[in-house]
């Protein structure tokens, strides 16, 4: 049952990472909080985000070992591949993560309120969720974010298109595959599609995708996609989107190569069109103006190094701020170009030593000082993404990069490359 106004000593607007975080922390010191939030909890990451795509990436990569058996002298038969029975397996973790979620929240002492709240303009900051007030004398935002999509009237027929959010509603593998976005959510999910067996083209306005990311990883990243087979269509644009007479769309695209004359082409028969463009802040219904909570040009709740907004007393933090995203290397700009020294390295991982399918690991170390402290580190390729995190610890503490040459390499690994690097 939901406490009268003024009884919370914190409320937290959204059940994400975020606002979880948040409202347990101070539930573990003591305080009384409550959490408002209207759909199921775990935020993007955990529902439509990191770790249903996790679950598709790992399905994606077996498609990928198939490919390989016949090379390590295993004859595979004809495989036949279910979209149905992971989508079944992984909505079904998804539920069950949403289920702990509620229970941890409820055995902090948690009231959870059920809604979508919109501040008042009562006096002191208030919250207004299906008709009742709650107040607080500390309001935490923690709305997120959501996937964008061009309007109609800009890109007509983009109401046609899903987006990632779409994506894991999906009932099956669809056959033609159409990605708009060149930044990791557009490149991720059209390799999975492409990878279980989707003709998926991927449109991209510049030449190259995550351009925003390391250029090492920029360009391996475009080479590897091309590789594996997903058509990517460079300096392309959507004009137009239409639905044929079998239910199936048609996409009119423009592609301005730099020093060539425009040329439009058609893209037939798709049945599945994502945009993956950006996202946006959830705030707009928010009603912030009631408190003198500032925002961006983009909506995004603007906050200062400790997560205070413009009304004192109200927080924000993740997406709906837009900062701490995935960005690239700022080490010049911090230490100077003459302090900062790359090493960098690109090999072929031994697993591929006996396949006809080739896939390069690219590696880069950024260090900086006299010294050579480790303030960044890139990685691409076969088991990257479990390296990173033990190397995070060292740079975290403080790595030199005489620290690593001074580890001993555990042969023969992909990681030793890190701790070899000349």
């Amino acid at each position: 049952m939901a406490a009268a106004v003024g009884a919370y000593e914190l409320l937290v607007l959204g059940g994400g990472s975020g606002g979880l975080a948040g409202a347990r922390r101070a539930a573990e010191l003591g305080a009384r909080v409550a959490l408002v939030e209207p759909l199921r909890f775990g935020g993007t990451c955990v529902n439509v985000g990191c770790v249903p795509k996790k679950v598709m990436w790992n399905a994606a990569v077996h498609a990928e070992f198939i490919h390989d058996h016949a090379d390590y002298g295993f004859e595979t038969p004809s495989v036949k591949f279910s979209w149905r029975t992971i989508k079944e397996k992984r909505d079904a973790y998804v539920r069950r993560l949403n289920e702990i979620y509620e229970s941890n929240l409820k055995k902090a002492h948690i009231d959870i309120i059920r809604g979508y709240g919109r501040f008042t303009a009562d006096p002191e900051p208030t919250v207004e969720v299906n008709g009742k007030k709650y107040t607080a004398p500390h309001i935490l935002i923690a709305t997120g974010g959501r996937p964008s999509v061009p309007p109609d009237s800009k890109v007509p027929g983009a109401s046609l298109g899903i987006t990632s959010d779409g994506f894991f509603e999906l009932e099956e593998l669809p056959r033609r595959s159409v990605i708009v976005g060149a930044g990791y959510i557009a490149v991720e999910i059209a390799g999975i599609l492409s990878t279980l067996g989707s003709k998926s083209s991927l449109l991209i306005r510049q030449d190259k995708v995550l351009r925003t990311f390391d250029c090492m990883i920029s360009s391996n990243c475009t080479q590897e996609l091309e590789n594996t087979g997903v058509d990517v269509w460079k300096h392309t644009q959507v004009k137009t989107i239409t639905r044929s007479p079998q239910g199936l769309l048609d996409v009119t695209v423009i592609s301005s190569v730099p020093g060539h004359k425009p040329a439009e082409g058609v893209i037939r028969d798709v049945d599945c069109l994502l945009w993956a463009i950006g996202r946006e802040p959830n705030t707009e219904q928010l009603c912030l103006d009631q408190v003198g909570v500032q925002v961006d040009a983009k909506g995004h709740v603007v906050v200062d190094e400790y997560q205070n907004t413009t009304r004192k007393g109200i927080y924000a933090v993740g997406d709906v701020c837009g900062r701490a995203l995935l960005t690239p290397d700022e080490a010049v700009a911090t230490h100077g170009r003459e302090n900062v020294k790359i090493y960098s390295t690109s090999f072929t991982p031994m697993y591929y030593a006996v396949t006809k399918r080739k896939v390069k690991c690219v590696m880069k170390l950024v260090c900086a000082g006299k010294e050579e402290k480790v303030v960044g580190l890139h990685m691409q390729g076969l088991g990257c993404d479990e390296m990173l995190q033990g190397f995070a610890v060292a740079i975290k503490m403080g790595a030199t990069k005489a620290d690593l040459d001074n580890t001993v390499a555990i042969h023969p690994t992909s990681a030793e490359e890190l701790v070899t690097l000349r």
